[in-house]
């Protein structure tokens, strides 16, 4: 089928930065919207930055102007470089593609999540 495998977690100060990566594999037929979520301990998974196939982004207003995300559409992998990293930042971050195995059948993919620790 389809596996998403994230890299990129760890532990990191305020202010700091970290890019995590997102890599698509299996039997992919295409990629449509890919992202990244993230849940805090307590709370619900919310979104963070969303890029359509063509490029588009949106981004949580927590995280506008702090966080970028990008694709590489060759290689089914996308992209989030977090900078000016906040303690709230600190939370699983989980990889989602929107993904068509075939020109049939198409649906939400998640990756295992990595953790991301953003100390004071």
């Amino acid at each position: 089928q389809v596996q998403l495998v994230e890299s990129g977690g760890g532990l990191v100060q305020a202010g700091g930065s970290l890019r995590l990566s997102c890599a698509a594999s299996g039997s992919i037929f295409s990629v449509s919207i890919m992202g990244w979520y993230r849940q805090a301990p307590g709370k619900q998974r919310e979104l963070v930055a969303i890029i359509a196939s063509g490029g588009a982004t949106n981004y949580a207003d927590a995280v506008k102007g702090r966080f970028t995300i990008s694709r590489e559409s060759a290689k089914n992998t996308v992209y989030l470089q977090m900078s000016g990293l906040k303690p709230d930042d600190t939370a699983v971050y989980y990889c989602n593609g929107f993904i068509a195995t075939s020109p049939l059948h198409r649906g939400d993919y998640w990756g295992q999540g990595t953790q991301v620790t953003v100390s004071s």
